[in-house]
């Protein structure tokens, strides 16, 4: 009796925690009222606790492909489902990309990302695609949590990145670069350590998310300036023989707004490199891009993004042909340096050694891409580059994308070390 008594209480016991997540449950609630928040046609199940959704976005400002939005009333212990569709949204004006929907697989990581305390991003397991959907599911111990295509980077990340390295280093100064045309701040890093003058230190500009989506290159240029800052001889180095500048968010409305700045009307950030730009981050850019020109020492000038889905981090340059030597032979030993160093990451962040080529067929504005306006309008000895590192990996987190940034730092200087030193 007392065997069959103490196995009804255990019985009890296992039927009681299987069901304590449903007891304790809260109904689910989602919520997109923050920034870089993007989320549309939310239905939630509360017998399967699950969500279904799309991307949100205005089309008319870039690809709706980003996602982000956080889950409220998770009981303790409990699985959430996460049921993600490709965006239906389309643009009527002529000649618009967006004719027809995006194609789901721009929406659709293999991982999902998410976070607890919007600081830490973690994957989620490798979602399971049903037919138009992908399936991800999560186990967070918390009563809420944010969701998001990949780890978000706000411009509130920025303007904190920036911040914390002018307090960190007597040798970096946190700047603007401008004001958009919403009247938002545009934050800027500005690094020189010593006593050189201008036109004694080579002239660096790295800067991110030209397209709002790609959140990957934020978090590339913030690796790339957390080494420049760090207690590194070589980082040191770089610091006394350069002027350094770095904007991790160049897009900041559409990237505040949770919309996908890719093909925003009327033009794209990317394509906007033209006598007359149309958004003030760019005029500013161009600008300062010029004024380094004029000095005779834009020497290096990498735009970070992702890429397409599935596509290993590579390089875009112009074909050699439109350019001539020493430009050829510097941008080609610059590359080798920099593939020689990102592709030894640990763990493996995916990369190709073969550059695809942003020439005259690649699209009709290819003139005014910037790396492409910068690499034409510059000295003869400027290295001029766009770096996509891949956004669909088991790698592509924070971490990740910071050790590329890491090692792009690190190739700056192993370059910059082997030309010439300004008189």
């Amino acid at each position: 009796m007392k065997f069959t008594h103490r196995l009804s209480l255990i019985t009890a016991f296992l039927l009681l925690a299987a069901v304590y997540p449903q007891l304790m449950a809260e109904d689910l609630t989602v919520t997109s009222d923050f920034e870089g928040a993007s989320v549309r046609d939310v239905e939630i199940d509360e017998a399967t606790r699950s969500i279904r959704f799309m991307p949100g976005g205005d089309p008319l400002r870039g690809w709706p492909c980003w996602w982000y939005f956080r889950v409220h009333g998770i009981a303790p212990g409990e699985t959430i489902i996460l049921k993600l569709r490709g965006s239906t949204a389309t643009v009527d004006t002529p000649g618009a990309s967006l004719r027809k929907p995006l194609a789901s697989a721009w929406s659709m990581p293999d991982q999902a990302t998410w976070s607890i305390d919007g600081e830490t991003w973690l994957h989620t397991e490798k979602g399971e695609r049903q037919d138009e959907w992908m399936i991800y599911t999560l186990k967070p111990e918390a009563a809420s949590v944010f969701v998001a295509w990949g780890p978000p980077y706000t411009p509130s990340t920025a303007a904190k990145f920036v911040r914390e390295m002018s307090e960190k280093s007597p040798h970096a100064e946190a700047t603007e670069l401008c004001r958009s045309r919403e009247g938002r701040v545009v934050p800027m890093l500005h690094v020189q350590e010593g006593e050189r003058t201008g036109d004694q230190r080579f002239g660096v500009w790295v800067q991110a998310r030209q397209h709002a989506w790609e959140s990957g290159s934020s978090w590339v240029a913030q690796g790339f300036g957390e080494w420049l800052l760090s207690d590194s001889n070589e980082a040191a180095w770089l610091r006394q023989h350069a002027e350094i500048f770095i904007v991790p968010v160049m897009d900041v409305d559409n990237t505040a707004t949770g919309n996908g700045g890719k093909d925003a009307q009327p033009q794209d950030h990317n394509r906007d490199w033209s006598p007359q730009p149309h958004w003030n981050e760019i005029i500013a850019a161009q600008r300062a891009v010029s004024g380094l020109i004029e000095e005779g020492r834009m020497d290096v000038f990498l735009d970070l993004h992702n890429p397409a889905p599935g596509d290993p981090t590579f390089f875009y340059i112009l074909p050699e042909d439109l350019l001539q030597e020493p430009m050829i032979g510097l941008r080609n030993r610059f590359i080798e340096l920099a593939y020689a160093r990102i592709s030894k990451i640990k763990p493996l962040i995916p990369m190709s050694n073969k550059p695809k080529v942003t020439g005259t067929n690649y699209h009709p504005l290819w003139r005014q891409i910037s790396s492409n306006w910068v690499a034409m309008n510059g000295n003869p000895h400027t290295v001029s580059l766009c770096l996509e590192t891949i956004w669909n990996s088991p790698n592509s987190t924070t971490e990740g994308y910071r050790a590329v940034g890491t090692n792009l730092a690190a190739a700056v200087r192993e370059y910059l070390a082997e030309r010439p030193a300004k008189p």
